[in-house]
């Protein structure tokens, strides 16, 4: 019913982008895909309801389980990523839980990066621990604490690359090496790259994870998650589990993350080219004291980021002067780029990680993988990049300019060091 571009001519990614996903036969010439806004599908007979209930048989049945709309924008990210299949799910959460509920079992150990998104480590640490399984947090940028921590037990490893927030990178290569050496399966979550700039598939990972949310839909407008699989044993598991606890997604849904990936690298090479000169700018900037942006010369994994990335990304992390206060500071008084969480979109983000995203996260662990209360997360977008910097600029300058706090600002701070902040 659809088309395979992996059978048909090698694409390359930019109109992979546009046209993976399309049917092979239109109902009435349509261009775009058409949201198959349908609860449940009709059998020509009882004997082909059947047949498709057991399976012997192609077709539709009910939408939590298959959907023409939801399998086009599936077999796009699929082919992008250059996977056997993807499971589309209702969020992104709803795709890192599917792949932990689908692999791990009681008595069973994940080896993952100590810089996670929070929500993904809360999991391992406070709820799948209720069932038994046992979680050691790694900083896995450096491959031997990957290997010093794995087990006969361990059955997963899992990894960010770039890590969020802190936009180190694990090299994929040798993570994938040293799961495969324990029999252990490697899942990436490749949100902060995107199938555009890096694909963990080619370099040996077995499942990769996505908030479509992010770059993939791109107008921060829709949420939702995907799980791709490197084979067919893996795709039917993510597919079984999701499909029962109710973790799928949405035909409207799918068609509006479709409609978004087709501009995929349109705003991708902006947003990178964006952010490799605001780097360059906050790398010079008085108040600012470290920057974390695999672009720059200057990053630890610089040469690792040319190996395995097609582009440097949009994200980038920097520390600023006078800490928690410099950064409180920074977000109140930014003009154009917006305070808000989140990340990949047209338009630019900024949070503070420590009080925000991570929050839920204890301050020694958040300091051990290196979430500081001085760090900025910004997802740089589309904008013209002048009035980025002039906006980052005069934001950054405020920065030191009271001698005494506020009262605003001192009750800021006092509600970030609340207990459970």
């Amino acid at each position: 019913m659809k088309t395979d571009l992996k059978k048909t001519v090698q694409l390359r990614k930019s109109t992979t982008a546009i046209h993976a996903g399309g049917f092979e036969h239109s109902l009435y010439g349509e261009v775009s895909v058409p949201i198959f806004q349908t609860s449940t599908f009709a059998f020509p007979s009882a004997a082909d309801g059947a047949a498709r209930f057991s399976g012997k048989q192609p077709g539709y049945i009910y939408s939590r389980l298959d959907n023409p709309t939801v399998n086009a924008l599936e077999e796009s990210v699929a082919t992008l990523e250059g996977g056997f299949g993807a499971v589309a799910t209702a969020t992104g959460m709803a795709a890192v839980s599917s792949v932990y509920l689908s692999f791990l079992s009681r008595g069973d150990l994940v080896v993952a990066g100590s810089c996670i998104y929070g929500s993904s480590r809360v999991i391992l640490e406070s709820e799948l621990i209720r069932y038994g399984v046992e979680t050691t947090f790694v900083d896995s940028s450096d491959l031997s604490n990957i290997e010093k921590a794995m087990r006969p037990e361990t059955k997963m490893v899992f990894v960010e690359t770039p890590m969020n927030p802190s936009i180190k990178l694990t090299d994929l290569a040798g993570a994938a090496a040293i799961a495969k050496k324990y029999g252990a399966l490697l899942a990436v979550d490749n949100t902060f790259a995107s199938p555009y700039l890096q694909r963990p598939i080619e370099f040996g990972a077995d499942i990769v994870i996505h908030s479509l949310t992010k770059f993939i839909n791109g107008h921060a407008d829709v949420i939702g998650g995907m799980v791709v699989t490197r084979d067919e044993e893996r795709y039917d598991r993510v597919k079984k589990v999701a499909s029962l606890f109710g973790n799928t997604m949405d035909p409207h849904q799918a068609w509006l993350i479709l409609r978004g990936l087709r501009t995929l690298a349109l705003r991708v090479d902006r947003a990178q080219e964006n952010a490799m000169k605001l780097a360059r700018f906050l790398e010079s900037h008085p108040k600012v004291t470290w920057v974390s942006y695999p672009g720059l010369s200057s990053h630890p994994q610089h040469e690792l980021a040319k190996r395995q990335m097609d582009g440097f990304g949009c994200m980038i992390s920097f520390g600023v002067e006078n800490g928690l206060e410099g950064g409180i500071t920074l977000m109140n008084n930014v003009r154009l780029i917006t305070l808000a969480v989140s990340l990949g979109g047209v338009e630019s983000l900024i949070e503070h990680p420590a009080s925000m995203t991570h929050a839920s996260i204890p301050a020694d662990e958040r300091r051990e993988a290196g979430i500081f209360d001085e760090l900025v997360r910004l997802s740089v977008g589309c904008e013209d990049f002048e009035d980025l910097r002039n906006d980052l600029d005069q934001a950054l300058n405020r920065i030191g300019e009271y001698e005494i706090r506020t009262p605003a600002l001192q009750a800021e701070i006092d509600a970030f060091q609340e207990p459970g902040c």
